[in-house]
């Protein structure tokens, strides 16, 4: 991968030679007019922020960056729009690479651990928060715009508007990642079917209760056998009542570490994660900052009985209730599938996709009507038998610009440039419509939103709502998330294959990973790599001395199935509102 990555940057080229002929106010003023609006700036000052850009980018005019992040419909947008806007207003040429995000992560490690500038910039997930609090190894930006680059930060910038920023913020209070993108985890479902006085009717005849938004899994378990066994058939159409991917590959780790354990009940009470124990079974004592274990007999909770449940689940209702070949997508072909109209719900759907779930019939979507407003809604997702009021309720990635210690200083500033630019409230409202992947508290406001909320399915009234915090990313108990993280989807894999039951796998993982924090608590003992926050084991015990304890991982339940419990989703939205 190393080799692949520094051909890459090879090809792309380091620097080009001369400025384009063109930068200025001229360029600026065509790209506010045609592209930028609307925009929460007036045209006036929209001008006024280009003028700084313009000014700031001078000594670094004719520069050729290279910055790289994942394929989701915000990214594509800058990287074919945005950058074309960018050198024609400030003379600087970026390239904007996309790859997939295990790409995107492996490429971060290896630029940290060769100290050799691959990219000059990342929008790199603020799930590595814990990795580069701890390592040092990516600016501090805190430091760096009151510092070094306070030439090059803009003064409308704005930290305060970011919805995220706290999620890039690390335990020491400085910003460490700027937010250029963040996704919700949500519930989705076909709200014109659900509302069918027939299937209610025939649901609540079989399970005794409503035909509704689930609230606990049970629910979501009878209404996925009920659509896929029951129902069969809408319209002529073989439909389904689950939807989820199962693909050995990277994507399969983060979809169990995006909170899925947690969901489940995996964890201890605590927001935005989980202490001492977090979403990923990892504990850390509250006033600490050394993780000391994952497997239950170390207090951790990757193995324990809340967890093994999670995966079973999903790897049961998988098999079970989604479309045949669902077991052999990735996260890039399953979301997308959910526009071809045949199934009734989705317990772990990302917003990143809302662009695709939008677009008309015309365009081969069959969950809009003729006029596109759409026949699904968004609602927050059913917790598991474990779970506990004030735990973690959901995932939120915050994508965001991250650069690196090992880039040259002036490259470091023309794409910290680059970033500011594709972040800026003059163009974010406009970036925001293409991508619908909200970053700014200012630009959810916009009227233009207001207006288009009712074709959005409810995630505008989530991203309005104080619960858009509520659902956050993966907290500091991870102490390397390159590392760790693929530990998780080569052993869940093998659930999927069925080379391991679920509890067999979840033993192997909880064990790797703790054969890595024992070497990174060994490198931290030795050369403060972790700067005396690496991991610091306990001591194994049996596992009896911790399930069930207070602060410890739960004991296995007698039912983990209880009576299945659902709300009217104008109930639920009402929260939101």
């Amino acid at each position: 991968m190393r080799l692949k990555l520094l051909a890459t940057v090879a090809v792309i080229g380091l620097v080009s030679g001369a400025a384009p002929a063109f930068a200025g106010m001229e360029e600026a003023e065509k790209w506010v007019n045609d592209e930028f609006q609307p925009s929460v700036l007036s045209k006036d000052e929209q001008m006024k922020e280009m003028e700084w850009f313009i000014k700031a980018a001078e000594p670094y005019s004719g520069m050729e960056i290279n910055v790289l992040s994942e394929g989701v419909p915000t990214h594509e947008y800058e990287s074919k729009v945005l950058t074309k806007a960018f050198e024609e207003i400030t003379g600087i040429k970026v390239n904007h690479q996309i790859l997939g995000e295990g790409e995107v992560v492996q490429a971060v490690q290896t630029q940290m651990q060769t100290n050799r500038n691959l990219y000059d910039a990342y929008v790199n997930d603020s799930d590595l928060i814990g990795t580069h609090s701890r390592l040092q190894l990516a600016v501090n930006l805190t430091d760096w715009m009151a510092g070094e680059a306070k030439e090059v930060t803009n003064p409308g910038l704005d930290l305060d508007d970011f919805m995220g920023i706290s999620f890039t913020t690390g335990p020491d209070g400085d910003v460490y990642q700027l937010p250029d993108q963040q996704f919700a985890n949500l519930y989705w479902f076909r709200k014109d079917w659900f509302e069918r006085e027939d299937l209610k009717e025939k649901f609540k005849a079989k399970y005794g209760y409503e035909l509704g938004v689930p609230v606990n899994w049970s629910a979501y378990e009878d209404i996925a056998e009920f659509f896929s066994e029951d129902v069969k058939e809408i319209d002529g159409v073989r439909i389904y009542g689950h939807m989820d991917y199962g693909k050995r590959a990277p994507d399969l780790g983060w979809r169990m570490t995006d909170a899925w354990l947690s969901m489940a009940g995996t964890g201890s009470q605590g927001e935005p994660n989980g202490r001492p124990i977090d979403e990923w079974g990892i504990r850390m004592e509250k006033d600490s900052c050394n993780p000391s274990g994952a497997s239950v007999s170390r207090g951790g909770e990757t193995n324990g009985p809340a967890s093994v449940y999670a995966i079973r689940k999903w790897d049961e209702w998988l098999r079970k209730y989604a479309p045949p070949g669902a077991a052999d997508y990735d996260f890039y072909q399953s979301l997308p599938a959910l526009s071809q109209g045949n199934v009734a719900q989705q317990i772990f759907w990302y917003t990143a996709f809302l662009a695709d779930m939008v677009k008309p019939q015309s365009e081969g979507n069959n969950t809009v009507d003729a006029e596109g407003t759409p026949l699904w809604r968004a609602a927050p997702s059913p917790h598991g038998p474990y779970w506990k009021d004030g735990q973690k309720i959901g995932y939120q990635d915050v994508g965001s610009w991250t650069i690196l210690k090992s880039t040259p200083t002036d490259r470091a500033k023309a794409a910290w440039l680059y970033a500011q630019f594709v972040v800026s409230k003059t163009v974010d409202v406009r970036k925001s419509h293409v991508g619908l992947t909200f970053i700014r508290d200012s630009s959810i406001r916009h009227e233009s939103f207001t207006e288009r909320a009712p074709k959005l399915g409810g995630v505008v009234e989530f991203y309005r709502s104080p619960d858009r915090v509520r659902w956050s990313p993966t907290g500091i108990n991870v102490p390397d998330y390159p590392k760790l993280a693929q530990l998780w989807w080569q052993n869940i894999g093998d659930v999927n294959s069925g080379t391991f039951t679920p509890q067999e796998a979840m033993d192997r993982l909880a064990e790797q990973m703790e054969q890595v924090m024992a070497r990174m608590q060994a490198a931290d003992e030795r050369a403060n790599v972790y700067g005396g926050c690496g991991p610091r084991l306990n001591e194994p015990k049996d596992p009896s001395e911790w399930l069930g304890k207070p602060d410890g991982p739960k004991a296995k339940l007698d039912n983990e199935k209880p009576q299945g419990e659902t709300i009217a989703y104008e109930d639920l939205i009402k929260r939101w509102q």
